[in-house]
């Protein structure tokens, strides 16, 4: 293929002498989930997605939920068959999760490097598996959080538009061909004047090294865990509302409901959805009981919630175990 010129917005062009390897080391991911699985319920038991080529090893970055809980994994290069892969370390606190494969890929890979040099407005590369008829050129439109009603969130995300279809997973590549990110979600961010605008929430790529030695070797990111409530909250007008609580989990065990409003952590006034998560995990360590104050129909409850390490919900494939 020679050079590949991609022309972005504002004229802005990336070039790469080996483009072709390159994109060729985004693969596509396939796994299958037991029904039984905690997140089978919410993230379904067929996945399919992006990964990339991170290493001499072999060594495949994607976001974790692709891989969460699966039985069987499998990974494709573009224009070569299927072959199998395994789990290797899934990161809640990132979303970022690692597999390798049963057998070389043959696959050059991308070399990382620095989202903390992303800029809003930046022109970036979204690669999906299928060669460059499934890359895109994107401008990022913020460097802000983005907090999931999951018990997630991530600082200075990356927000691009347009937004890319086929986004879990895929690549995000800068003009020097680095991979700056690893794009996880679609939302839509409130423009003053337009209304919603669609884009994708990528992980900056920064938040790897600090646990990629500890998710090869355990599984899991090495780093203190936070407590795990077991809610899904959304956030309305700066009330904080549970829409879901996790059959089993602790939220479920200390009385809470759906349709609970939470008003205060240990005491202390919450102002939205990530200052509510901030004040969780303030309180210390998974495992620590964390005093929530709800409203309850009329009522307002004091209600202490004895947390947990969140893989100790994680099923996982028999003979694969995670540390804990």
């Amino acid at each position: 293929m020679g050079v590949v010129f991609l022309i972005g917005l504002h004229g802005h062009a990336f070039s790469d002498p080996g483009a072709e390897g390159m994109i060729k080391a985004v693969v596509r991911i396939r796994s299958i989930i037991p029904q039984e699985a905690e997140s089978a319920g919410t993230l379904g038991t067929q996945r399919e997605g992006n990964g990339v080529v991170i290493d001499a090893e072999g060594m495949i970055l994607t976001v974790g939920y692709l891989i969460r809980e699966a039985e069987s994994i499998e990974v494709s290069v573009l224009g070569e068959k299927p072959i199998s892969g395994t789990f290797v370390g899934y990161d809640f606190n990132t979303g970022l999760g690692l597999l390798k494969t049963d057998k070389p890929l043959g696959v050059a890979p991308i070399e990382l490097g620095q989202s903390a040099a992303v800029k809003a407005w930046d022109s970036l590369l979204v690669a999906a598996h299928g060669g460059e008829e499934a890359a895109q050129v994107a401008r990022v439109i913020s460097r802000s959080e983005f907090a999931g009603y999951w018990e997630y969130l991530l600082e200075e995300a990356i927000y691009t538009v347009p937004a890319y279809p086929n986004f879990g997973g895929a690549a995000l590549i800068s003009p020097e061909g680095k991979l700056v990110g690893i794009v996880s979600l679609f939302t839509q961010v409130p423009i003053p004047g337009v209304g919603l605008l669609p884009c994708n929430v990528s992980i900056p790529i920064d938040l790897l090294n600090p646990i990629l030695a500890s998710l090869k070797s355990t599984g899991r990111s090495g780093k203190t865990q936070r407590p795990w409530l077991g809610i899904n909250a959304e956030e309305s007008h700066g009330r904080i509302f549970i829409t879901k609580v996790t059959s089993g989990g602790p939220a479920e065990k200390a009385g809470l409901k759906p349709g609970d409003v939470i008003l205060a952590v240990d005491g202390k006034e919450i102002t939205g959805l990530s200052d509510f998560y901030r004040k969780v995990w303030a309180v210390g360590k998974a495992g620590v009981q964390v005093p929530l104050s709800a409203l309850q129909g009329v009522k307002i409850r004091e209600i202490k919630v004895h947390s947990i390490d969140r893989h100790q919900r994680v099923r996982t494939k028999p003979g694969k175990e995670i540390s804990l």
